[in-house]
């Protein structure tokens, strides 16, 4: 099993820092009630249009976390819509406060476009996130998830299942559709 995520780099260190501005920038302005405006970006890589997931850590822990798999939108206004929903909207907590702003980590996770498998031996813990669908249920784990906890290919499918809402096994039965992805990660 591997270590550590294995990052994929499909954008420039200066673009990686701009869009980390946009989603700082972005949860900012929503805190103070001011005008958002949409992000102005005409570079190549900024205007794909990308899955992305934007994770908010406060003191290691994490804060909240919202993406999509896919996106018709440039990628820096995709970034500023994840940020601010990670920040506010994410069921599982409260709306960020400005207190919290301060020391808050920013972790933005650029996806690949999605690749079904057909045996579980194509999955590689530490560079593959997992998706997982059967009928209306749907659930994805990024590739940093599997390392954090320590699981095995196994246990990654297994939790996989869990986030979709289907049995953990589910993975195994007919009708069950795995799809794996690499990330570009990175945060402040």
């Amino acid at each position: 099993m591997a270590e550590e995520v294995r990052r994929d780099r499909y954008l420039t260190q200066e673009e990686r820092t701009r869009l980390l501005e946009i989603a700082r920038t972005g949860i900012e302005m929503r805190l103070r009630m001011l005008p958002i405006y949409p992000p102005q970006c005409d570079t190549g890589s900024l205007t794909a249009k990308r899955g992305v997931f934007v994770s908010l850590h406060k003191n290691g822990h994490l804060r909240g976390c919202i993406g999509c798999i896919e996106s018709n939108q440039p990628l820096s206004m995709t970034v500023h819509e994840m940020a601010c929903a990670a920040a506010f909207d994410d069921p599982r907590f409260p709306p960020l406060d400005s207190d919290e702003l301060s020391g808050l980590d920013i972790e933005v996770s650029v996806l690949s476009p999605l690749q079904e498998v057909r045996h579980e031996d194509e999955i590689e813990v530490g560079v593959h996130g997992l998706y997982i669908v059967n009928g209306y249920y749907r659930g994805l784990l990024l590739p940093q998830v599997a390392v954090e906890h320590k699981w095995d290919r196994e246990t990654f499918l297994e939790a996989t299942c869990h986030k979709a809402g289907l049995p953990s096994n589910a993975w195994r039965t007919q009708g069950t559709k795995i799809f794996i992805f690499t990330a570009d990660i990175f945060s402040s």
